[in-house]
């Protein structure tokens, strides 16, 4: 019976550890019309502070998404029990 319960309680760890959460939230907006054009850049951290140099700016999302007039942006941000963090930047306009 112990062991059947432990095998339970491992099952139940494992799947909190596996456990995330993902928020969008609107940025900024501009008088711009909405474009066709979308753009994304991503960063993601481990701990909350080690991102070894990676570029989730609004600059890059519009340069990857060939945007030089932006509409619109948003912030995406998951995290895994706050150990691993993703933050991604959605950039729409023309």
């Amino acid at each position: 019976m112990f062991k059947k319960v432990s095998k339970i309680f491992a099952v139940l760890g494992v799947m909190a550890m596996m456990a995330s959460c993902s928020l969008v939230l609107p940025v900024n907006a501009t008088s711009n019309s909405v474009g066709s054009k979308v753009g994304t850049a991503t960063a993601t951290g481990y701990l909350g502070v080690l991102f070894f140099d990676q570029d989730a700016s609004i600059q890059k999302a519009a340069e990857n998404g060939g945007i030089t007039k932006i509409s619109t942006v948003d912030l995406k941000s998951t995290s895994i029990l706050g150990i691993i963090v993703t933050y991604e930047t959605i950039v729409t306009g023309e």
